[in-house]
């Protein structure tokens, strides 16, 4: 499966972006991780094939994650941008069933390439 990761960019604080994600096949689950410069991957979202989420403390009521099964895609919605939000993103997908994906790196089959999301203050 190839990932292909979308949406990035250079916003002020306060401001909205939308990641994408697209994958080259059927995934289970889908997810994003983040990485700031100096400090650990860190999970954000992660959506199942049926929809059911989970969020990190420090996104929730601001981001929302959500998919299109239909097209293999998923999106990470990024409302009220704060500075700290600054840091690579990464999708990640899992493609079966049977495992339980959750908000550890090493729950995921498959990582995207990053894309940078800057937030000024």
């Amino acid at each position: 499966v190839q990932l292909q990761a979308s949406g990035g960019g250079l916003v002020q604080a306060g401001r909205s972006l939308r990641l994408s994600c697209a994958a080259s096949g059927r995934t289970y689950a889908a997810g994003w991780f983040r990485q700031a410069p100096g400090k650990e991957r860190e999970f954000v979202a992660r959506i199942s094939w049926n929809g059911s989420t989970n969020y990190a403390d420090s996104v929730k009521g601001r981001f929302t994650i959500s998919r299109e099964n239909a097209k293999n895609t998923a999106y990470l919605q990024m409302n009220s941008l704060k500075p700290e939000d600054t840091a690579v993103y990464y999708c990640v997908v899992g493609l079966y069933i049977s495992r339980s994906y959750g908000t550890n790196t090493h729950d995921y089959d498959y990582w995207g390439q990053g894309t940078q999301v800057t937030v000024s203050s």
